[in-house]
């Protein structure tokens, strides 16, 4: 794994964040993925940068929300403070032993948290800052058993899985993502002139604007692995219904079959197989209820449902759109203290986009 864990720190600090002398640079996840942090550490000290470390213990979050007060809940640690205002880059790498840690956590007691107002102060002060280009973040993935077993694989298995999606079998990596970059430019610089996005599918029907708003290039610059093109649609101009194919996973827990119709980026039903008391507890949390984005996938690369949304939602042959926060950048106006991302598959036949009534994607590719 040394050679896989060496590549990706040099892709993550060198391509993605770019990060140059002098600046501070924060490394935060989970404890247990102390061989890729001392390789990104490794890599920040030699790109002549001040690297930080904040990790935590592997089952800090269920001892947490099983035993803090409404007080507590909504207490803010200091050292995010800082976070949102002193560092210019931040690498957080996505690893966990247990991804089912918080299934039997009360819902309400993780909508407290992440409801807290000094939160979703901070987090619209750091996406300011990353609107301003004060600031960049990274999530990176960590191939450990966990994810794997999500994922449905062995662990040897899900090494490839990463590499095929980071590109990591290639000598040098970052020559495959400039290239995609460009490829996707041809995609954001088309949608930039376009009003009406009409989306059909299995159970979808759902017609939105995106006039006079910013897509954003997904080239590996903010996540690894990348791949997509996103905006942020007018607050109200969503209309229709959409199914959604894949579970919505909120804090580890699997929302099954999710149906939202919407009208006039409001949603105004919404129902589930399973999970459906957590939905409507989710839709609860202010801003939840409208689209922050709508997105496409284009990563071919990830050929397989993972139950990680930082790989489905670059899945070629997909849509994904985010209930809560839309980001700055885009021109989004809507504010939340989550953001939460849906997946859809578009590879049947019937599965189409309009652009002003004409097709620019059909059966999971792009027709332009």
């Amino acid at each position: 794994m040394g050679l896989f864990l060496s590549k990706l720190a040099h892709l993550s600090i060198k391509y993605s964040l770019n990060v140059q002398p002098g600046q501070k640079v924060l490394i935060s996840g989970n404890v247990m993925a102390q061989d890729l942090t001392y390789a990104l550490f490794k890599e920040i000290l030699e790109s002549g940068a001040h690297p930080t470390i904040y990790q935590k213990l592997p089952q800090i979050e269920e001892i947490f929300y099983t035993y803090a007060s409404k007080e507590q809940l909504e207490y803010v640690d200091p050292f995010v403070k800082p976070y949102s205002l002193d560092f210019d880059k931040e690498v957080y790498i996505m690893g966990s032993t247990n991804t089912r840690q918080l299934e039997l956590i009360d819902s309400n007691k993780i909508s407290t948290f992440e409801s807290s107002p000094e939160r979703v102060r901070l987090d619209e002060l750091a996406e300011n800052r990353v609107t301003k280009g004060e600031f960049q973040w990274l999530i990176v993935p960590y191939p450990c058993e966990a994810l794997a077993q999500d994922a449905g694989m062995g662990l040897f298995a899900y090494h490839e899985f990463i590499s095929n999606a980071l590109y990591l079998n290639y000598e040098n990596p970052a020559d495959q993502w400039k290239q995609i970059e460009g490829d996707q430019q041809n995609y954001v610089d088309y949608l930039n002139q376009v009003d009406i996005l009409h989306v059909v599918g299995e159970d979808t029907d759902l017609k939105l604007s995106v006039k006079g708003r910013t897509w954003v290039n997904c080239c590996g610059h903010v996540n690894l692995p990348d791949g997509e093109v996103f905006t942020g649609p007018l607050e109200d101009s969503i209309n229709g219904h959409i199914r959604f194919s894949f579970p919505g996973i909120y804090q580890s827990k699997e929302i099954e079959n999710i149906y939202l119709e919407f009208k006039e980026g409001k949603i105004v039903k919404a129902t589930a197989s399973k999970g459906q008391k957590l939905l409507v507890s989710i839709l609860k949390i202010k801003g939840a209820n409208g689209i922050g984005e709508f997105a496409i996938g284009t990563n071919y690369g990830i050929t397989k449902f993972s139950k990680n949304m930082l790989f489905d939602e670059k899945m070629g042959g997909t849509i994904h759109m985010a209930l809560g926060m839309g980001y700055g950048e885009t021109g989004s106006l809507s504010k939340s203290a989550i953001h939460w991302d849906l997946l859809k598959d578009m590879k049947s036949r019937e599965s189409y986009i309009e652009a002003d009534g004409k097709i620019i994607y059909r059966a999971g590719k792009w027709e332009i």
